[in-house]
């Protein structure tokens, strides 16, 4: 049976200080969790974070990286740079890095390569805008982006991926995809990748829904039968709110 990964992405929030008291504040009410815990953090709190994570069951990951592990890359971080700090997980490709940062699936196939090269944990996400949904290109694309993000990478690879389904036009403005909905683009997904990888790897792949998660939602979005947890966005950043996503099953 999939674990349920719950995952929060702070985005360009939070200081040093802020994030120590977060996470000493959530420990204690999601110690007893069946489900995996990460808060994907900025650069700047990524150490903090993880010595105030050390000895829990909180998980801390990045938010992008790059695909070479050193070079005249001004601002970039790499991989190897992450590894060498702790760090488990990273996401790559979410919707803001592409649409902001010119960041494209070809850029994205590159460092998913990267990340399992360092040993890292990846969550790729991909999603349709509102406009693709509105004139039934939505499967489309979503397929199109995973035969492209998973490019060249070994089944064992695939399977342990996470993918982030984000539906584009959900993040960040309280719409939420129907727990149908999510569920059905989610089964599309994993019928892409055993056309593609078998079946054996479709059925152990790990796939999140994204998009406006919060308390009032996780436990109807998270029971369905293909959703594998959440990449949370604005109520990561609220302790009480985020303790009852990651305990939405108690």
């Amino acid at each position: 049976m999939r674990k349920k990964v719950i995952a929060g992405n702070w985005k360009m929030n939070m200081l040093p200080d802020e994030a120590i008291r977060f996470i000493s504040e959530l420990e204690p009410l999601v110690k007893d969790t069946e489900n995996e815990v990460v808060l994907c953090v900025p650069y700047t709190d990524l150490f903090y974070a993880l010595l105030t994570a050390q000895n829990t069951n909180i998980k801390i990951g990045a938010q992008n990286m790059h695909w070479e592990n050193n070079g005249a890359y001004t601002g970039e971080v790499s991989g190897k740079m992450l590894k060498a700090i702790g760090v488990e997980y990273v996401i790559i490709g979410h919707s803001e890095r592409r649409q902001y940062f010119a960041e494209t699936d070809e850029t994205v196939n590159k460092k998913l390569k990267a990340a399992f090269k360092y040993g890292l944990k990846p969550i790729v996400c991909v999603g349709e805008t509102l406009e693709q949904r509105e004139v039934g290109k939505a499967e489309e694309i979503v397929t199109t982006q995973i035969e492209k993000d998973l490019e060249g990478l070994t089944n064992e690879q695939v399977q342990n991926t996470i993918i982030a389904y984000e539906p584009i036009w959900a993040i960040g403005t309280g719409k939420t995809a129907t727990s149908e909905d999510a569920n059905n683009m989610i089964k599309t997904i994993r019928e892409k990748i055993a056309n593609i990888y078998g079946q054996n790897v479709s059925n152990g792949v790990i796939i999140q829904y994204g998009g406006s998660v919060k308390a009032s939602n996780a436990k109807e979005l998270f029971s369905m039968s293909d959703i594998d947890g959440g990449l949370v966005g604005g109520a990561s950043l609220k302790v009480e709110e985020f303790s009852k996503i990651v305990n939405y099953n108690k």
